[in-house]
């Protein structure tokens, strides 16, 4: 598929209330439809709480309600939740297709600042996820900041960045957004988040579409719920990376 049509939900999310959310994202999805790809924000069930794995639903009933919602938008539908599996709490972004088939990458880097180290495992492993011909590299929140383990090894054509990246640091993730669009020559989008956390947090959103030269396809109006659309073409990345193919002057590396 050339075009890929996708959708980006800047919402508020309800503090530690699993069923809560969902409720709200039955109700916003349900208008959502023609759509490839739709990106709920970071942690969509809870907020970013060190203690919500515990607290907060089940692997299966996430992987369920986000099959139901993929099947009946007949898009891949993406998002990421704190969730306790047998060797501890993870924060996994889940990929599910129409079909029911879940691909997911656990959050590599844990934000130290606000403690999730303490309390989740790191992501063992960089994820490349294949849909409708393209390639999707998810990624979540402090990944943002290192470019190393995003790298594109021509090896994807989509980043998706999910968060809740609070509204003092709003420069920094359009800034670094744009930086991994541009040195990465790829399509990035960005989910954040809106309004406030148990700990009193602001969230601004700022969330974007972002082209391979680091144009701003759509853009959300800060602090204020938006859905973004925007229509990628793989055909038109191509031939940018054929005119300007600075990616085949890349340092060799790999990852330990």
């Amino acid at each position: 598929m050339s075009t890929l049509n996708m959708t980006v939900l800047q919402q508020p999310l309800v503090w530690m209330d699993g069923p809560a959310n969902l409720q709200f994202f039955d109700d916003l999805l349900g208008d959502v439809r023609g759509r490839d790809l739709i990106i709920l924000p970071e942690m969509f069930t809870t907020g970013f709480a060190m203690e919500a794995a515990t607290r907060s639903l089940p692997e299966s009933d996430v992987i369920a309600w986000l099959q139901a919602k993929a099947r009946a938008a007949q898009a891949m539908v993406a998002g990421s939740a704190a969730i306790q599996v047998e060797k501890g709490a993870v924060n996994r972004f889940f990929l599910v297709e129409p079909e029911g088939k879940v691909h997911f990458y656990d959050k590599r880097h844990l934000f130290r600042m606000a403690g999730e180290h303490q309390h989740y495992l790191a992501g063992e492993r960089r994820e490349v996820i294949e849909w409708r011909g393209w390639r999707i590299l998810p990624q979540v929140c402090y990944d943002l900041r290192f470019p190393v383990f995003s790298r594109n090894q021509n090896d994807y054509d989509l980043a998706l960045y999910v968060a809740n990246w609070p509204a003092p640091r709003a420069l920094h993730w359009q800034t670094l957004l744009q930086a991994r669009a541009i040195e990465n020559q790829a399509y990035v989008a960005g989910c954040n988040r809106t309004g406030s956390d148990g700990n009193g947090h602001q969230y601004s959103g700022n969330s974007l579409i972002i082209s391979p030269q680091g144009e701003i396809l759509a853009e959300a109006e800060p602090y204020q719920p938006a859905r973004l659309d925007a229509a990628l073409s793989l055909e038109s990345l191509r031939e940018y990376r054929d005119k300007f193919p600075a990616w085949r002057d890349a340092d060799r590396f790999h990852f330990c």
